[in-house]
């Protein structure tokens, strides 16, 4: 198991409160990484450093604070800027895809994001679920949007229906490989002899060279299914 590096608040240091808290949260992180979320309060007390009256000052139950770790590792390192990097029409799509997965992965593929994504599938916590439908919705579609004008002709976009189940499962091969790059060096330690940049830009090339021949394809049955449809 790699070790992540443990951070623990003094209980016997004055700090503000909301240093205070954060400093518990942090530590907390670290602990849930490492040993799951079946723990119980009073030994996540005596691992992070600090009194359960204490830590109930800031947190009110263990569901308040794990509620918390997900806001922190997973709400709030999702940027809204790549978004518009995404959407850029004056960078090319392979360009844009780089950069973004450049910087999704400094912030996602890291051991405690990772690890505690990991725990809360395997504990069914719905975390996962919620995620993953963030994901879809606000960069997967974007993918597809964008794969659309950059691939398909503009014979077959005037008449495109939305978005479909099986684009987003299309582009879920390209998303699911990268995830599998964390999963890789965060949970099974396997190093890769491969810089993480040249097996990103071999896993979009791949993509889109496949994803140029087959998004037509995609679309093409798509409006023909679409004008089968009763009106």
């Amino acid at each position: 198991m790699q070790n992540v590096k443990k951070s623990q608040p003094s209980a016997g240091t004055r700090l503000d409160p909301a240093t205070r808290r954060q400093q518990i949260l942090d530590a907390a992180i670290v602990y849930f990484a490492e040993a799951g979320f079946g723990v119980q309060t009073r030994e996540l007390t005596r691992r992070i450093g600090v009194s359960q009256p204490l830590l109930y000052r800031y947190f009110p139950s263990k569901q308040d604070l794990i509620n918390a770790v997900f806001d922190a590792v997973f709400i709030g390192r999702f940027d809204e800027n790549w978004i518009a990097l995404l959407r850029d029409p004056a960078t090319p799509l392979r360009d844009r895809l780089l950069h973004f997965y450049e910087l999704y992965a400094k912030a996602t593929y890291r051991p405690e994001w990772i690890r505690i994504y990991m725990y809360a599938g395997l504990a069914d916590m719905g975390w996962n679920r919620n995620y993953l439908n963030i994901v879809r919705k606000k960069l997967l579609n974007v993918m597809c949007e964008e794969l659309r004008t950059a691939l398909v002709p503009a014979r077959l976009l005037k008449d495109a229906p939305p978005i479909s189940g099986r684009e987003i499962e299309l582009v879920w091969n390209l998303h699911g490989s990268m995830f599998y790059w964390g999963v890789r060096q965060n949970i099974f330690n396997t190093k890769s002899a491969t810089s993480f940049e040249a097996r990103t830009a071999d896993a979009i090339d791949l993509f889109l060279s496949g994803a140029a021949v087959h998004y037509p394809r995609i679309l093409e049955e798509a409006v023909r299914e679409d004008k089968k449809k009763p009106r």
